[in-house]
């Protein structure tokens, strides 16, 4: 196995740790980037009806 191809296995196994786990500081992050856009979202396309708003009430619960 190449230098190259073994650094690169090295490197994918040393991070699917840190990628596999649920709770930690880029997920904290990544929830606060999602909801801000989401913000963004509502301000520039505001939902059209209040069927459209309790859908998107639904999907930002389940997230």
């Amino acid at each position: 196995m190449s230098p190259i191809a073994r650094a690169a296995c090295a490197a994918i196994l040393l991070a699917l740790p840190l990628v596999a786990c649920d709770e930690g500081p880029a997920e904290n992050v990544g929830e606060r980037v999602d909801r801000a856009a989401e913000g963004v979202r509502d301000a520039v396309d505001p939902p059209s009806g209040p069927v459209e708003r309790a859908g998107r009430a639904i999907d930002r619960a389940v997230d």
